[in-house]
C-alpha cells in the first residue's frame, strides 16, 4: 500500500541547480581563484554544501567561504529559481489525497529552508532529511531509511523520486519503488546507470499515475 512519496530536492522538486552552480562558482572564484563549470561542480555533489566546500576548497578560510555560499544563495534565489505552479499543484494534490510527503536531499538544512520558504513549500512535508542529518550521503540509502523510520512506514509503503544517479542508487538500495525524473529544465543525470523502476519526463504523468492509484484503492 503506497502511503508516502519521498522526493529529492535539487533538480526534482525545484529547479535550484542554477543557484547552486552560481553560489559555488562565486565561492571558488573568490577564495581559490578557480573558474568551475557546472559539470565540475556537479561532480562534487554528494555531501552538503558545507561538506563540498570543506572537502574541495584549497583556501584555509572555509567557514568564511561557507558564509559566502549562503549569502550568494539567498541573494540570487528569487532571480534564478522560479515558482513552479505545476509542482505546487502536484504536492498539494498528494497532501489532499492523504499521502505523507518527505524530502531526502544532500543539501544542508540552511539552504533548503531558504528554498522551501521562497517557493511556498515550507509547510508541506512530514519529514525532511538533509545532508546535515546523515553520516553517509546518497547513493547510500541512509537518508531514505531514516525518513521511513520517522514516518513509521515500511519500504513497501513508499516511492522515492529523484533526478540523479545517486538518487536512483539510493532508492534501489533502500528497497523502495524508485522513479527517475527529467521533468525540470535542469537535472543532474541525463542517463541513469542504475535503472529506476520507472522514468518520467512530465510532472503531469506522475500525477496521473498517483490519481489512478488512488481511484483503484478507493482513496
Amino acid at each position: 500500500m503506497m502511503k508516502a512519496i519521498i522526493f529529492d530536492f535539487d533538480g526534482t522538486l525545484a529547479n535550484t541547480l542554477p543557484i547552486c552552480y552560481y553560489s559555488f562558482q562565486s565561492v571558488f572564484k573568490e577564495f581559490d581563484n578557480r573558474d568551475l563549470s557546472p559539470e565540475e561542480i556537479r561532480a562534487m555533489f554528494g555531501p552538503s554544501e558545507t561538506g563540498i566546500i570543506k572537502e574541495n576548497l584549497i583556501h584555509l578560510h572555509k567557514e568564511q567561504a561557507i558564509e559566502l555560499y549562503y549569502e550568494k544563495y539567498l541573494e540570487k534565489h528569487a532571480h534564478l529559481v522560479k515558482f513552479n505552479s505545476e509542482m505546487d499543484d502536484l504536492l498539494r494534490f498528494l497532501k489532499e489525497n492523504g499521502f505523507k510527503l518527505g524530502i531526502v536531499t544532500g543539501k544542508a538544512r540552511r539552504s533548503l529552508e531558504i528554498s522551501l520558504k521562497a517557493l511556498q513549500m515550507d509547510n508541506l512535508f512530514d519529514v525532511i532529511i538533509t545532508g546535515d542529518d546523515v553520516i553517509d550521503p546518497k547513493p547510500h540509502p541512509e537518508g531514505i531509511l531514516k525518513a521511513l523510520t520517522l514516518l513509521e512506514l515500511q519500504k513497501e509503503d513508499a516511492i522515492f523520486v529523484g533526478d540523479s544517479e545517486a538518487d536512483i542508487a539510493a532508492g534501489i538500495s533502500a528497497g523502495v519503488l524508485t522513479i527517475g525524473v527529467h521533468w525540470l529544465e535542469d537535472y543532474q543525470t541525463a542517463e541513469f546507470i542504475t535503472q529506476p523502476n520507472q522514468i518520467m519526463k512530465e510532472i503531469k504523468h506522475f500525477k496521473q499515475m498517483i490519481n489512478e492509484f488512488t481511484i483503484q484503492n478507493g482513496f
